[in-house]
């Protein structure tokens, strides 16, 4: 095998790569805190060559070097070694792996002959916690070294197929929303006959996965997806969870870190990735505590971690089937006939997209039509003129975003104004730029192209003129419907199919919360529930106050 010591996109002028900010992705800890450390785990001494753990490894331990010297590692397709970095006096090896049970994406070998502290796992999380000075620099660092394994494919897996076909798309979101290294390799600009030739496949097997060496996943499902990377728990259907949350938005994440924190067992359940509706966001800039904005996806992540850090478990593709109301503790039924148990859940499934009512829809979806305007969509658009559809926030933040490489963005509201459904500072931002044509009192009547989507026609709904446009991507931002059928005979229901709540309680259920519905031990929050504010706020405010709610409900069953 040969070696590299830098990866190939690694630009020593960008301050932005995490692998530049050595010192705090690559920390060095003082004296004191390696004592400190010592009391967690073990000294050993390990000869030159000694292997540390290998890519696919679960559960691996957190090692403190005192002397010598460990080199962490990659190994690509062509079984060329890349050296990521190497961890020197009181360095700590580790990612965010380590605060889960998901396999490890990288190699950790002795390059030196080294003097250790090996802290196991179960001593690692009392570490982070009984020292929350070394847990932060911890923290920091795992979450920096993730962020440089994904701009470098660190780790990760190869995507091959066409940028643009629907399931390329859709695995590609996939992989990005939770935070999974992988490289694009794009069939229609990119030669991949060698490729092809040499697994034996034909282009309408694309795309497909190559990851663990030669290992191939073709046009896999999301959950197919999942189990084969490790990005879900191993869930083991004996155990009883004093609290199981379904969905991982920001209502749901928000229970999950406040419950596990307080000691509360916790699982996670979510469909697809954690950050829901707002995990697609570009930038959230009213959120309180990040004045120049934040995006959903990483406000997601920063939350994933914190729950996990205190114990949550996170089940990844794991779609709720149902939950059975008729006995305790209750039964939630996943896809795949799996079951979990938990004496308190929390319904935080949230919303799913609302679609426009044009024919030929369904034809374009994943193939030019869009539900978020995240990087990956922006890259897709460069240059180009696309349609945005929608009146609320998360429409003016994808117009925004947008606005910065697309050539127009047609932005389409059926109201005579935005100022009713939007915040005002998006609402200015809109009007002065130059890039956004805003149509109000517009429809969208016509889609067209073959095989995806090439021009959108609208219509002025107090004019009837129509305009047409050649645009490939239409994003369509204009609500959504609640995700509560697996509720369905459980819990009372709205008209609409939102979750009531803040039913008078019975006796096994003392106390009054807002958040509780008409069965006890189950509570609902964030955008699932009737009658909430649809912001990212208010469903982690949500989320953390129903805690108490579930421990005087714990505390009485």
């Amino acid at each position: 095998m040969s070696e590299t010591r830098l990866p190939a996109s690694f630009d020593e002028n960008d301050a932005t790569d995490p692998y530049r900010r050595e010192a705090q992705t690559f920390a060095v800890l003082n004296t004191d805190m390696a004592q400190r450390v010592r009391a967690f785990g073990t000294e050993e001494r390990l000869a030159a060559g000694a292997q540390l753990f290998s890519r696919g490894d679960r559960g691996v331990d957190f090692f403190l070097v005192l002397s010598g010297t460990i080199e962490i590692y990659d190994v690509d397709g062509k079984h060329q070694v890349h050296i990521v970095t190497t961890h020197r006096e009181h360095q700590f090896t580790g990612e965010l792996d380590l605060f889960n049970d998901r396999p490890v994406l990288v190699n950790a070998r002795v390059a030196e002959e080294a003097r250790v502290v090996r802290v196991k796992r179960t001593d690692f999380r009392r570490l982070v916690t009984a020292e929350p000075d070394i847990g932060e620099i911890i923290m920091r660092a795992f979450i920096l070294r993730r962020v440089g394994a994904i701009r470098h494919g660190h780790g990760g897996v190869a995507l091959v197929g066409p940028a643009n076909a629907g399931d390329t798309l859709r695995i590609q979101r996939f992989l990005t929303r939770n935070g999974y290294p992988h490289r694009l390799f794009d069939t229609e600009t990119e030669q991949a006959d060698s490729f092809l030739n040499c697994f034996k496949l034909t282009r309408d097997q694309l795309p497909v996965i190559a990851y663990s060496g030669c290992s191939l996943l073709r046009n896999p499902t999301n959950a197919e997806l999942a189990d084969a990377l490790g990005l879900t728990e191993t869930l083991d259907p004996t155990v009883i969870y004093d609290l199981a949350v379904v969905g991982a938005g920001p209502g749901g994440l928000a229970a999950a870190v406040y419950a596990a924190s307080e000691g509360l067992s916790t699982i996670v359940l979510e469909a697809l990735a954690p950050g829901g509706q707002a995990g697609t966001s570009s930038k959230i800039e009213n959120y309180l505590g990040f004045p120049t904005g934040i995006s959903g996806q990483a406000l997601a992540g920063r939350a994933q971690v914190q729950a996990q850090k205190f114990g949550a478990r996170l089940a990844i593709s794991r779609a709720v089937k149902s939950v059975r109301c008729d006995r305790r503790p209750y039964t939630i039924e996943l896809e795949g006939s799996t079951e979990i148990r938990a004496r308190a859940v929390v319904v935080a499934s949230g919303a799913r997209y609302r679609t426009l009512d044009v024919p030929n829809y369904s034809r374009y979806e994943a193939h030019g039509i869009h539900y978020a305007a995240t990087a990956m969509e922006a890259q897709l658009c460069k240059n180009q003129e696309v349609v945005v559809v929608g009146g609320g926030n998360s429409a003016g933040q994808a117009a925004m975003f947008l606005s910065r490489t697309v050539a127009c963005v047609h932005m389409l509201v059926r109201g005579p104004e935005l100022a009713a459904t939007m915040s005002d500072y998006l609402v200015q931002r809109i009007k002065a730029s130059p890039r956004i044509s805003l149509r109000t009192n517009s429809e969208i009547v016509e889609l067209d192209g073959d095989p995806a989507l090439q021009h959108v026609r609208w219509r002025d709904r107090l004019t009837d003129d129509s305009t047409r446009v050649a645009a490939a991507n239409l994003f369509v931002m204009i609500g959504a419907v609640p995700s509560s059928e697996w509720l369905a005979g459980c819990v009372d229901l709205d008209a609409k199919g939102f979750v009531l709540t803040g039913h008078k309680l019975d006796p096994l259920h003392p106390g009054f919360s807002p958040y509780a519905t008409s069965m006890p031990g189950i509570y609902a929050v964030g955008d699932i529930r009737s009658g909430s504010v649809k912001r990212v706020a208010s469903a982690v405010g949500e989320g953390s106050v129903v805690v108490q709610a579930i421990h005087q409900y714990l505390a009485t069953n």
